[in-house]
């Protein structure tokens, strides 16, 4: 069976079953990413005294994202004739390593479509894996190439952030983060496309259906925030925003339907935002995050901070893959 039929065949969301199971085919292959409560600096001064904040770390995991749980999840449902063939992904960074060391694992070889802007340090990353990497001058370019090598070498495309493969893979974040935390009032995801937050969402909901998700998306880059007021899916022009990460220039059906049935809302935070989240994870609790990873704190600190005032959060920190002299500059422009 094709990784497609595989997809059309699934449920229209990721069930509690689904999410469980493949919790089951991803142990050992995962880590277990821990938790961590924020009760320093900002958000002791900036927050209520009865907000609790908990942070999930999944910038610990293998490849330095969660990317790699979705990643793993797709590859795993290739037959033996998709994996001569080969695997293909876009992405501006942690889906390509991602999908380069789940190509690794099953003895499958990737292509990645990146663009130019990609960070060195990711596409070396992807390279030492054994992938080839293809620069284009944009992320739309880097999706179109992507597509035309499915269609030219019968490649199999491990979406960035689409399909039930993908949001089962990313909904074990949310079934391991409730049983670390009990109680939580709200959760807090980035979004670039949606898997994650969709997937995240899936599993908080069928475990808690009192508990809020929100997401949260870059000004620059916020198709499913657009999408979610339009009540369709939509298709950016550009993409503009230092959380690269979250640069996906549209919403497609499946995350977006995912989404729509568990998320509560889509806010949107400023690039300045972004980086003084960074500045805020790096002063208080040490961290290297990168822009999408800071995304979830710059919206406690701003447009969610007097909706959740007195709650139990967790803000899902999802990557540090960034290289140090951007991490440096990115600070920099935090720092009055």
């Amino acid at each position: 069976m094709s990784l497609a039929d595989t997809q059309a065949q699934s449920c229209a969301y990721p069930t509690l079953e689904e999410i469980h199971g493949t919790a089951a085919r991803l142990a050992g292959k995962v880590l277990e990413t821990p938790v961590w409560r924020w009760q320093t600096g900002i958000a002791v001064q900036a927050l209520g005294p009865a907000t609790e904040v908990w942070l999930k770390l999944e910038l610990f995991q293998h490849t330095g994202s969660f990317k790699l749980r979705g990643a793993l999840n797709c590859v795993a449902a290739l037959d033996r004739a998709a994996l001569r063939r080969g695997v293909v992904a876009c992405s501006a960074g942690n889906h390509a390593m991602a999908v380069a060391s789940a190509a690794r694992a099953a003895g499958t070889h990737a292509k990645l479509a990146m663009p130019r802007h990609a960070s060195p340090a990711r596409v070396a990353a992807c390279r030492a894996d054994g992938a080839d990497v293809l620069l284009t001058d944009t992320i739309h370019d880097a999706f179109a190439l992507a597509q035309q090598l499915v269609t030219d070498e019968g490649r199999t495309m491990i979406h960035p952030f689409d399909g039930p493969l993908t949001a089962q893979g990313t909904a074990t974040v949310g079934l391991e983060l409730m049983a670390q935390v009990p109680g939580l009032d709200a959760v807090i995801v980035p979004v670039g496309g949606g898997g994650l937050c969709g997937g995240v969402a899936a599993a908080v909901k069928q475990v808690a259906p009192q508990c809020q998700v929100f997401g949260v998306e870059p000004v620059g880059a916020d198709a499913m925030a657009r999408s979610f007021e339009a009540g369709r899916t939509v298709t950016l022009d550009t993409v503009d925003t230092v959380a690269d990460s979250l640069g996906a220039p549209y919403a497609l059906p499946y995350s977006f339907g995912v989404c729509r049935r568990f998320v509560d809302d889509i806010v949107r935070v400023s690039d300045d935002e972004l980086c003084r989240a960074m500045l805020h994870l790096y002063r208080d609790m040490k961290l290297v995050a990168e822009p999408a990873a800071a995304a979830a704190t710059a919206a406690l600190l701003g447009p969610l901070r007097e909706r959740l005032d007195g709650k139990r959060v967790a803000l899902i920190v999802c990557g540090s893959n960034v290289d140090p002299q951007r991490f440096m500059q990115l600070l920099a422009r935090a720092i009055p």
